[in-house]
């Protein structure tokens, strides 16, 4: 499947992209030729067992990884080309991301963690954006935790703090790696819950990396790799549907 760039309703995609670590005998194809695109307004999950290339494939729709040969969009812009600083600001207005690891800075007020992106924009929230955001700290059950610093946080309340900071600044599309690998299954399952309503309520496109099928099936749609190919793309699935989408691909291997 090739993706014109006239495709309508995709919010992040990769044409042809192949992406090698190493050379010569130890050279592997973390990507293999994949074409695929995050459609907008909607809750996807990138699924694989570990190697299978799903973390790859985010970090070089969102960027962070420079592409071994292929195309790579964002919305209309294609971002293969673009130099450092050009990208920077690129991926810092349209791109949130939730890391496992949360990523906030220690020595920041939860609130100061939240608009974070736009002092490194060096922009202040208009004052719609400043309600979004105060309606999004009380929807996520920080009003009386926001100056509080990361430490005096649980990691639950740490892992809404930076869904409120990706979702916050209104990117186009949101990056989720692993983002309840961290959190015990009932804050997963809120986490997983915000994620879904983000897309739901407010049309926020996320794409979702993970290995976990019961996070999978919160999504809209399973996007599944193997060996750095794609091989499958499901809607909406039950974690029972996927568990054996999964085992069906470790005995295919």
């Amino acid at each position: 499947m090739h993706i014109q760039t006239s495709d309508i309703g995709l919010i992040a995609r990769v044409a042809e992209v192949s992406k090698h670590f190493g050379v010569g005998e130890n050279r592997v194809a973390a990507l293999d030729n994949v074409s695929v695109g995050i459609r907008r307004g909607e809750f996807t999950a990138i699924m694989g067992p570990s190697g299978s290339g799903k973390s790859t494939l985010m970090h070089v729709m969102a960027g962070l990884d420079n592409a071994t040969s292929g195309r790579v969009f964002l919305g209309d812009s294609e971002i293969t080309q673009m130099r450092d600083a050009e990208l920077t600001v690129l991926r810092r207005r349209r791109v949130g991301f939730v890391f496992q690891a949360f990523n906030l800075v220690p020595t920041l007020s939860a609130i100061d963690n939240i608009l974070l992106p736009f002092e490194l924009d060096g922009r202040t929230p208009s004052p719609e954006q400043r309600a979004w955001i105060d309606s999004l700290i009380a929807s996520l059950g920080l009003s009386d935790r926001t100056s509080h610093r990361p430490h005096q946080l649980s990691g639950g309340q740490q892992q809404r703090v930076a869904i409120a900071r990706a979702l916050g600044a209104q990117p186009d599309l949101i990056f989720a790696d692993e983002p309840t690998g961290a959190l015990d299954s009932r804050t997963g399952r809120e986490v997983l819950g915000l994620l879904a309503a983000a897309a739901r309520d407010y049309g926020q496109s996320i794409a979702m990396v993970t290995h976990d099928p019961i996070a999978a099936s919160h999504a809209d749609r399973v996007i599944f790799l193997g060996d750095g190919r794609i091989v499958g793309d499901r809607p909406r699935m039950s974690a029972e549907e996927i568990s054996r989408t999964m085992l069906g691909m470790e005995a295919a291997r």
